[in-house]
């Protein structure tokens, strides 16, 4: 069985009487494209948020490459390599492509202000490293072009390919990605789930992806795990997972398609 990047155990989240997560324990294993599905409601978004960083757990434990990191901050953990992206992209609007990617390089001297008068020569070869990473990074997302546009102006595939392109600027181990199919064109979302496969293969990131379309998780990922109720209701490959009595039964009592 492969390493766990990341173990979920018995997490909870109560807003008031609302169980948004009631319990639910999973792993996500090393190396993996795992898919997190269920219906609206479900838990999937929240259980995001808790790991990310972005609120903590009512109870239970968040073990990501072996250490307990429940309850740390987003900036933290971003640190730690667990990046996320958003089902609506939040670019930076008012900066172009490639400064929304350079901004999402981690360990800048220049953010320093100090450091920007005592060391120049070691600010500007940093710049130069980011900016040619960035420019990498376009030129592998097929973004060359929009190079000097400003992200607002970007069409929504675009913006979800920038989104992944962020994450390629950090030291990622584990990826979130929250429904990158969404408002896609398929040629588009072709590309992006091809893109996944090949950061997955040659860079060796761990993904996690919520998605509401079956097909693409099918093509994408394995294994597949089903939230109901914020709970854990199944797990597996997704050709089993589909086949699944109670997982069709989740999908408002009809045919999972």
């Amino acid at each position: 069985m492969a390493t766990a990047a990341l173990q979920i155990e018995d997490l909870t989240k109560h807003y008031g009487g609302v169980h948004a997560v009631d319990g639910a324990s999973f792993e996500i294993p090393q190396g993996s494209i795992t898919g997190l599905i269920g219906p609206n409601g479900a838990g999937k978004t929240t259980c995001f948020n808790i790991i990310a960083g972005a609120e903590p757990p009512t109870s239970g434990r968040v073990i990501f490459q072996g250490e307990d990191v429940t309850g740390l901050p987003t900036h933290l953990l971003f640190h730690r390599g667990i990046v996320r992206t958003f089902q609506l992209p939040k670019e930076f609007a008012k900066l172009t492509a490639l400064e929304n990617l350079m901004a999402a390089a981690p360990d800048q001297p220049g953010e320093r202000i100090l450091l920007n008068w005592l060391s120049p020569a070691q600010v500007r070869a940093r710049e130069a490293e980011v900016l040619r990473r960035g420019e990498e990074t376009l030129e592998f997302l097929g973004l060359s072009h929009v190079r000097d546009e400003l992200a607002g102006s970007l069409s929504g595939g675009q913006k979800k390919l920038l989104e992944l392109g962020r994450t390629m600027m950090t030291d990622a181990r584990l990826v979130l990605l929250d429904e990158p199919g969404a408002g896609v064109n398929p040629t588009l979302m072709n590309r992006i789930a091809e893109m996944i496969r090949t950061l997955n293969r040659e860079r060796g990131y761990t993904f996690c992806i919520i998605e509401h379309d079956m097909d693409l998780i099918a093509s994408l990922c394995d294994p597949v795990i089903v939230l109901a109720e914020g709970r854990v209701l199944t797990r597996g490959p997704m050709s089993e997972v589909r086949e699944d009595p109670r997982v069709i039964d989740a999908y408002f009592g009809g045919e999972l398609v």
